[in-house]
């Protein structure tokens, strides 16, 4: 109906003007107002025992008119709606009984309008008051500003919506997840500030800080250029303050799937008045993935459905080109693998065995020097078929080199094939006596066995292990052909997880947690497994080739 008032608009014009130049008549017909305008309500769940609804905020509104060509709702909480048959739902989201005016326009030709209104009183029950404070402060006029997350890889992200391939990639940015911190493309729109505000009646949201990107996706749908910035001529809603609502979220992504293995927070908030953040796609309501203090990550499905947008933002404005800089400078243990043969028995041990202790892993750990080699100044750990198994090494630092807090710095190139996991790891070294996860485990990186192109790295502990972990990611499309450098920065502070020098996981360190002990270093290749998944049935061997394992403190 839109394209139709824009019909309607370009004849009332070009009828003008013809009038002007001839006698001849020129008409469109009678223009009629529409009459006898009705609106009514039925709040969803109403009865004796709940005289407000069933809390779910959800009201059904009914109007009705002669010589109507559509309806236009204007719900008295900032939003409208658009009903050609005169039905639609709404929902109301402020927590507790409200009494909204609600003002139904009954659209005619040529864009003539009656209206009529009514009071509806609704009661909505849902809340998250741990999102509102992390978002604008706790006591009322709070404030907060917020930021792209421009110095982390992949604060934005592109998936599908509702289709899966089984492996809930409706939940996640498996159609694009390679852009890079202060990607240049997106530099334009780094300096946007959005402010949270916290008010006796609930939050408002204000970006003060303008353009709006506009993603090629879109783009189209508007008539603009795409993969760049526009100001408020194109992003009309871009400036205000508006209202901010919360619900529950509804999406397959949040109630069905998972990021990084861990659920969606099953929170949504919506900007009144069309207002966005930053990213211009023409929707105003985001699913919370995850927030804290200082993050905020969520997921907007772009109008028209047809792709869904994951976004990162900071609580602390990043500074472009600055650089990571390590507390701990000083080298207090390394090897950098200068002796061929054997590795250093004086620093690195094996473990013998297989099936790798529950992850239902397929090789069998060796201390063969087919597995595990120092030639040409590498460390090479090698993976092999064999026997109709496969063969690799698993070393480790235990009851050698056993420390607390510093920094491990480790040179790498990854194997290549599929189905191999390798690992740069530490495990907490009372780990025979307290057992894991008690013990803590330090992921510093871990390599999927079907995605060479991304490293991941986690913190397992006491109810935050396995698919609950503390887990992080980063595009590393050479990790295969080039060494990168692997590192954890280990404060009683902060856990900080980076891959040349980008930081791409960070943890606040405190002292209920394990990571306040000794932990020991364990490097090796697993086959199959948890991680590793399906192996190339014309596997052969592959290796992990490392430069130097280095620890500062």
């Amino acid at each position: 109906m839109k394209n139709f008032k824009y019909y309607i608009g370009l004849l009332l014009a070009l009828t003008l003007v013809f009038t002007s130049c001839q006698e001849d008549d020129a008409s469109i017909g009678d223009i009629i107002t529409p009459s006898n305008v009705t609106i009514s309500a039925e709040v969803v769940g109403l009865d004796a025992d709940n005289p407000y609804g069933d809390g779910s905020g959800f009201v059904n509104f009914t109007a009705t008119s002669n010589n109507e060509i559509t309806y236009q709702f204007n719900f008295g909480d900032g939003k409208t709606g658009v009903a050609p048959a005169g039905t639609i739902q709404h929902r109301f989201t402020v927590t507790g009984v409200n009494t909204y005016t609600v003002v139904v326009s009954a659209v005619g030709t040529g864009g003539v309008t009656s209206s009529t209104s009514m009071e509806v009183e609704v009661f909505s029950s849902f809340s998250d008051v741990e999102v509102e404070n992390f978002l604008a402060g706790e006591l009322v006029n709070d404030s907060k500003k917020w930021y792209w997350a421009a110095n982390i890889p992949l604060h934005v992200g592109l998936g599908p919506v509702e289709d899966d391939y089984g492996n809930g990639e409706f939940a996640y940015e498996a159609w694009w997840n390679a852009i890079q911190p202060w990607d240049e493309e997106k530099s334009c729109m780094y300096d946007n500030e959005f402010v949270f505000t916290r008010t006796e009646k609930g939050l408002t949201f204000e970006q003060t800080v303008g353009p709006a990107f506009v993603p090629g996706t879109y783009a189209g749908a508007i008539g603009v250029d795409g993969d760049t910035c526009h100001d408020e001529s194109v992003a009309t809603t871009m400036f205000g303050v508006k209202n901010v609502s919360f619900l529950p979220s509804s999406s397959k992504a949040a109630t069905e799937g998972s990021y990084n293995e861990k659920p969606y927070r099953g929170t949504a908030f919506e900007i009144s008045d069309g207002g966005f953040m930053g990213w211009y796609v023409g929707a105003s309501t985001y699913d919370i993935i995850s927030v804290s203090e200082d993050k905020l990550h969520v997921r907007i499905i772009e109008k028209g459905g047809g792709a869904a947008w994951y976004q990162v933002f900071t609580s602390s404005k990043p500074t472009e080109g600055e650089a990571f800089e390590s507390v701990f400078n000083s080298l207090v243990w390394s090897d950098e693998f200068d002796t061929n043969g054997a590795p250093d028995a004086t620093k690195w041990t094996y473990d013998i065995g297989a099936g790798g202790w529950g992850n239902q892993e397929l090789q069998t750990y060796t201390n063969s020097t087919d597995n595990a080699v120092v030639e040409d100044g590498f460390l090479k750990i090698t993976a092999i078929a064999e026997n109709g198994g496969y063969t690799s090494a698993r070393l480790k630092s235990e009851n050698l080199y056993e420390f607390t807090y510093g920094r491990v710095e480790v040179r790498a190139k990854l194997p290549n094939a599929q189905g191999t996991w390798p690992a740069i790891w530490m495990l907490g070294a009372n780990f025979d006596i307290v057992d894991w996860p008690a013990c803590g485990e330090i992921d510093i990186m871990e390599q999927n066995g079907q995605d060479k192109a991304t490293t991941y790295g986690a913190l397992h502990r006491p109810g935050n292990f396995g698919g609950d972990a503390d887990i992080g990611s980063i595009p590393n499309a050479t990790s295969t052909t080039e060494f990168h450098n692997y590192t954890v920065e280990w404060t009683t502070s902060e856990i900080k997880l980076l891959v040349d020098d980008t930081v791409f996981l960070s943890f606040a360190n405190s002292p209920d947690t394990p990571y306040n002990l000794d932990f020991f270093m364990i490097l090796n290749i697993a086959m199959g497994g948890a991680l590793g998944g399906d192996i190339d049935p014309a596997f052969t061997q592959d290796t992990m080739e490392i430069d130097y394992v280095r620890v500062y403190q």
